[in-house]
């Protein structure tokens, strides 16, 4: 008798919890549908506050966790090494962290995780991310684009600029500005290996999508740079220079056509 009322006790306070426990996961969607809406009137402060409630009713809500940390992530400043900025978008990398240990192929978080990366600076960290993506969704050429645009930025600001700046142009005599030996020899040393590598994602991003305007300018972007990388050989820069008119026309075609398909679609296709 004893212990079929004590089964019965245990299988009325198992019927409670799961009431309670169904009850909290309603109450977490009712919060998250608040949070939403609070996020697409820009009002992330509330949104953060309604989405941690969603979490803390339904801790295994990984639709919960993704939105919190979305709204923390938007509010990171990109290039901003403030301790408020940077705590901002380490909360976020923490939320999608905790998605990604349920779902490690999340391809919101691992996307937003790379962003953010990329964002506060961590550019070895978000090439990284994106080669994590890239085993995840091999055909997306967004991260493709993204592994060529950080190359760029290393081979140009963190690269060429401080070579060029310190005294490494010459006047050819004939009014040109050329490059000394000194800073040629540099610029074959540290930028032909990832000229290289950023040339190689940019055409892999437009062989996946052969319409993606953003990776023709920057593949134009490159071989300008590679045009520097071919210093002292007259023949290689002129043939890079005139690759990168080559994409500099087919991002303006491809920007024209994509306006005019964006314009008939709004248009309705009518013809007036």
């Amino acid at each position: 008798m004893r212990l079929t009322a004590r089964i019965s006790v245990v299988l009325a306070l198992a019927g409670l919890l799961g009431t309670a426990t169904g009850c909290n996961k309603l109450k977490s969607r009712d919060r998250i549908n608040k949070g939403v809406a609070a996020f697409k009137n820009a009002q992330y402060e509330e949104a953060v506050s309604d989405f941690q409630e969603a979490v803390q009713l339904d801790p295994e809500s990984n639709t919960a966790k993704l939105y919190l940390a979305t709204s923390y992530a938007y509010q990171v400043v990109p290039n901003l090494m403030d301790p408020g900025n940077l705590a901002l978008a380490q909360k976020a990398l923490d939320g999608f962290n905790s998605v990604l240990a349920k779902n490690p192929n999340d391809l919101t978080a691992l996307k937003q995780i790379a962003s953010i990366d990329r964002n506060i600076g961590k550019l070895d960290q978000a090439k990284a991310d994106e080669l994590k993506l890239i085993s995840v969704a091999p055909n997306d050429p967004e991260a493709y684009y993204t592994l060529g645009a950080i190359d760029f930025h290393t081979i140009h600001y963190l690269n060429a600029v401080p070579i060029l700046a310190a005294d490494g142009l010459i006047d050819d005599g004939q009014g040109n500005k050329k490059m000394t030996k000194g800073a040629c020899a540099k610029m074959k040393a540290i930028n032909t290996a990832p000229v290289a590598e950023a040339l190689q994602y940019l055409n892999k991003a437009l062989a996946v999508e052969p319409t993606y305007e953003q990776a023709m300018e920057y593949l134009q972007l490159v071989y300008r740079e590679k045009a520097n990388v071919d210093c002292g050989d007259e023949a290689a820069r002129k043939a890079d220079l005139a690759q990168a008119d080559i994409w500099v026309s087919k991002a303006m075609d491809m920007r024209k056509q994509l306006e005019q398909q964006k314009e008939k679609k709004e248009g309705g296709g009518v013809t007036m």
